[in-house]
């Protein structure tokens, strides 16, 4: 049964790494069971840096993961991120026999392995093909092509590539924390899953998920994703400004990010000030939230300066009609979504992992900054129920014929019938009459 499948999603994040547990409910929502996380010092911006601190990082969040949900966890779904993504719209196409009848599952699996092959650059690998719009001898825009008579069979493809070394690296990490990688997702992906709505995705939607390293971007129109990047800045770039703009202590620096930031300078009371503790025999460090909130919005504005470059080289600007949704940690920011519709002109909201989730004890996971982790989830059994619907398509188009299932009952009385009628005719026989 469904609800009896438990998968394990991991995000290995630059300021931290953490894993969930999920099973699906029998309203098809999810339920977490478990969650562990820790520091991550061994990544930065998506790439890691440090095998062994990140091995150790791993470790430890899944162990608390797995205590809390009293589950041993030995597979799991693992995000990657990070400035080396890149992505690129292909073609392909292949030739079918005349004498087919149909498009089968098997052709067009065939076109998407073909694309696999493909030259990319050197040092690179591909990571997700994904079609957006197939062609049957030369009429386009199909969507499924599957059931469909043709000879010839062309796509166009979202190709996702990543850095060969960075994929080996967070591979290794996997392994050596005594866990097999069942599959490898780019976390904004994963990320639409836990926020994005059906609807959202086929009016035109672009998801930015800030991160700590990297903010990742993904577009979506009529349910097809057009468009991905990532962008070397997160929310640990505003913390260091406010480091460097503050003179203070990194912890410091993230306290007052997270407690009193605000990324619209205007929005912050010109009197209101915040006391910091200064070092040893040193009198405390006051500073205002106006000019904190300075600090915080010139970044954000250059973050968002080149999300905003980025969807108008995507061609999507004037399809957006689901507008902007803001998730990770750095969207917790006050006035974030303001900032977004004010220097984009596009709506935008915070994407929160609430909509496929169920009942669950643990109350943080409903955070945007664990939108990926829930994501990664949610991408576990999106595939496994591929692999299932895929099954059965091929079942159908193979002519097998389903089996006729017969109630022992049924079995039962036609074997005692069977014995009845033999004994008649006996009978029948010996007495040279009629029994």
């Amino acid at each position: 049964m469904e609800n009896d499948k438990l998968i394990v999603g991991l995000d290995i994040g630059t300021t931290k790494i953490c894993a969930i547990i999920g099973r699906k409910n029998e309203f098809g929502k999810l339920e977490v069971l478990g969650m562990g996380k820790a520091v991550s010092d061994g990544v930065d911006r998506g790439i890691v840096t440090n095998i062994e601190k990140t091995v150790h990082a791993i470790q430890k969040a899944v162990e608390d993961c797995s205590n809390m949900a009293d589950v041993n966890i030995a597979e799991v779904i693992v995000g990657i991120a990070g400035q080396h993504i890149q992505s690129k719209i292909m073609h392909g196409s292949i030739m079918r026999q005349p004498t087919e009848d149909e498009i089968t599952v098997e052709d067009v699996q065939r076109l998407s392995a073909d694309m696999h092959n493909i030259v990319v650059p050197p040092g690179n690998s591909i990571i997700h093909v994904m079609p957006q719009d197939y062609t049957v001898d030369y009429e386009g825009g199909i969507k499924d092509p599957v059931g469909m008579a043709g000879t010839r069979l062309e796509a166009d493809f979202h190709i996702i590539t990543a850095q060969t070394t960075a994929i080996h690296n967070i591979n290794k990490c996997v392994k050596k924390a005594s866990l097999e990688s069942k599959q490898l997702i780019l976390e904004p992906l994963a990320s639409s899953l836990s926020v994005l709505s059906d609807d959202e995705k086929e009016a035109g939607v672009c998801l930015v998920d800030i991160g700590g390293g990297t903010t990742d971007i993904a577009i979506f129109y009529e349910n097809i994703i057009r468009h991905t990047a990532v962008i070397p800045l997160g929310g640990n770039i505003i913390t260091a400004d406010i480091k460097e703009g503050c003179m203070l202590m990194q912890n410091q620096a993230e306290l007052l990010k997270t407690r009193f930031g605000k990324a619209i300078a205007e929005e912050a009371n010109p009197n209101e000030i915040v006391s910091i503790p200064g070092l040893r025999n040193r009198p405390p460090k006051e500073i205002s939230i106006r000019n904190l909130a300075s600090i915080i919005q010139a970044r954000m504005e250059e973050i968002i300066e080149i999300v905003q470059n980025e969807i108008m080289q995507s061609g999507y600007y004037k399809k957006l009609a689901g507008g902007i949704v803001i998730t990770g940690g750095g969207s917790q920011l006050q006035c974030i979504s303001q900032l977004f519709e004010y220097m984009t002109g596009l709506d935008s909201r915070i994407g929160f992992p609430n909509e496929h989730l169920g009942k669950s004890v643990i109350e943080d996971v409903k955070s945007p900054m664990y939108a990926t982790s829930v994501g990664l989830v949610l991408a576990g059994f999106k595939a496994l129920d591929n692999r299932e619907e895929g099954y059965l398509k091929r079942k159908a188009n193979s002519g097998i014929k389903p089996i006729i299932v017969v109630k022992r009952e049924a079995i039962a009385n036609n074997f005692f019938k069977g014995i009845t009628d033999r004994l008649k005719t006996m009978i029948s026989d010996d007495i040279g009459e009629e029994y």
